[in-house]
């Protein structure tokens, strides 16, 4: 309850703040969708070339971004020295850390979902036939985008050169997930589609490691 509790505040706080302004997620949609649309106009992909291509180019759109739509987190706290207050709060500081990752993993998710139609239209690819399994592979992948990035962002608030500095933090750790979330994918888009189970396992080991160290040095990341 000590940590449950001020999560859930937190992450009320954080979704109605967002969901009233919708500059994140607006932001977001629009640029994952140029990007999708500008490949798909110049590439003009035949249905094997789609099989081959949009895994990585799916992939590699989410993490630019999740890189836009996960910088403001702690940057937008500073303005009336929010994340201050929140930090003497008699809760668990993980806690806002945990509140900040739910918050940014159900954008990304949110914007996944408004974006996939479009996806699937402009690649010609029968992402109905294994929604279920692709759905798996999303979640796990935007849960390692938004457990690292929410770190990250916290790290690079207090810095200079924070609007550079997230991009060239994100990339190195994240490429084990970016692997097996585009190798996963692209099993799922084959012509017999299969949904990996060791790159799946990759994801959720991962995830699971990156959780841990984030609850274990939480405390420590919002003090530097």
């Amino acid at each position: 309850m000590a940590f449950a509790r001020p999560t859930a505040v937190l992450l009320g706080k954080e979704l109605q703040t967002e969901f009233r302004t919708r500059e994140l997620l607006t932001t977001t949609v629009v640029f994952v969708l140029m990007v999708l649309v500008l490949f798909s106009f110049t590439f003009d992909p035949t249905s094997v070339e789609s099989r081959r291509f949009a895994p990585g180019l799916l992939w590699l759109t989410l993490l630019f971004a999740g890189s836009l739509m996960l910088h403001p987190s702690f940057t937008r706290e500073q303005t009336n020295d929010t994340l201050a207050a929140l930090r003497l709060a008699p809760i668990d500081p993980t806690a806002i850390l945990g509140a900040k990752i739910l918050a940014n993993g159900c954008f990304l998710l949110v914007a996944e979902a408004l974006l996939l139609p479009i996806f699937a239209a402009l690649y010609n690819l029968h992402v109905w036939q294994v929604l279920g399994r692709f759905c798996v592979v999303l979640f796990l992948g935007t849960l390692a985008l938004a457990t690292i990035g929410t770190v990250f962002s916290a790290i690079s608030s207090q810095a200079r050169m924070r609007e550079m500095l997230l991009p060239l933090l994100l990339l190195p750790v994240l490429t084990p997930a970016l692997i097996a979330s585009t190798e996963a994918t692209a099993g799922l888009f084959d012509e017999t589609p299969y949904l990996s189970p060791q790159w799946v396992g990759l994801l959720v080991a991962f995830d699971a490691i990156f959780l841990t160290v984030t609850w274990l040095f939480g405390e420590y990341l919002l003090e530097e």
